[in-house]
């Protein structure tokens, strides 16, 4: 069997494992996707998905406690966090938009800010399915923040630029998006 095979074979038997526990939110469908794709080694999401050991621990005991996760990356990429000098600002804008203050939220808030240290669009780094996925997914979790992104910026590149717009900074030097050079690296298609 090939490792592209196989690894197609791990993520469909580990979602469906996932996925046979009574959903609780629709967080569940998300994290079911983000939590097989970690396993299958098919995200950026380091060790523990990213997660504190305790909140990954509590994340599988309230989620997926009769299904085997590992506690190390099968991708091998492992918690990098020294180099992500704006983790605590990313942390602290999605909890300022939250609509809740949950431990599936802190779960869900820790996944994507570990996301962000990944190198492709956000929804591949997470492990979810499609772009999609993640818009109902923000949409979801921080309503106000999301409907922000009216002009459909790609995700990462969006939270990136409200962290920014909250310090007063503006890198770009086009006086708009939309006669910007660069548009289509922000706003082209992910799929």
């Amino acid at each position: 069997m090939s490792a592209v095979l196989q690894r197609q074979t791990t993520l469909a038997v580990v979602y469906s494992r996932l996925k046979t526990s009574s959903l609780m939110s629709p967080n569940h469908e998300w994290l079911a996707c983000m939590t097989a794709s970690w396993c299958a080694g098919q995200s950026a999401l380091p060790d523990y998905m990213g997660l504190e050991p305790d909140q990954f621990n509590k994340l599988k005991n309230n989620y997926f406690q009769d299904s085997f996760l590992p506690e190390l990356a099968p991708s091998g990429i492992y918690n990098d966090f020294d180099r992500m000098l704006e983790r605590e600002d990313l942390i602290n804008l999605l909890t300022r938009y939250s609509k809740a203050n949950t431990l599936e939220i802190n779960w869900v808030i820790g996944i994507i800010v570990a996301g962000c240290l990944g190198n492709d669009h956000l929804w591949q780094d997470l492990g979810l399915w499609s772009r999609s996925q993640l818009t109902a997914l923000l949409h979801f979790n921080f309503p106000e923040l999301a409907a922000k992104n009216s002009m459909d910026m790609k995700w990462k590149k969006f939270l990136y630029k409200q962290l920014c717009e909250e310090e007063g900074l503006y890198v770009c030097r086009a006086p708009s998006c939309n006669v910007c050079i660069d548009y289509a690296k922000c706003y082209g298609p992910e799929e």
